[in-house]
C-alpha cells in the first residue's frame, strides 16, 4: 500500500489505516485523519514539508513523518 507522503497534488485518496503508536497516533486521528475518510492533496511546500491536505472541509498542514504513518489507497 501506499502512504499520504507518496500521493501527489491533485490527488484524492481514502484513509486505510494508521500506523504509529500512543500519543503519537491519537494526535493523527485528532486532527481528523481516522479510517475511511477521504483526503485530497492540495499542496506540498517547496522542500517537501509539509504537505498541505483538505479533510472534511478544512485544511490541514502535516508532516512528512507523519503522513509516511498514514496508509491510503485511491478513493
Amino acid at each position: 500500500m501506499k502512504t499520504l507522503r507518496e500521493s501527489k497534488v491533485g490527488d484524492t485518496v481514502r484513509v486505510v489505516k494508521l500506523h504509529g503508536e500512543g500519543a503519537v497516533k491519537r494526535r493523527i486521528m485528532d486532527m481528523g485523519l481516522t479510517k475511511g475518510v477521504a483526503v485530497q492533496i492540495r499542496k506540498v511546500a517547496p522542500l517537501g514539508d509539509p504537505i498541505e491536505v483538505t479533510v472534511r472541509g478544512y485544511e490541514l498542514s502535516i508532516r512528512k513523518a507523519d503522513a509516511e504513518m498514514i496508509e491510503v489507497e485511491s478513493a
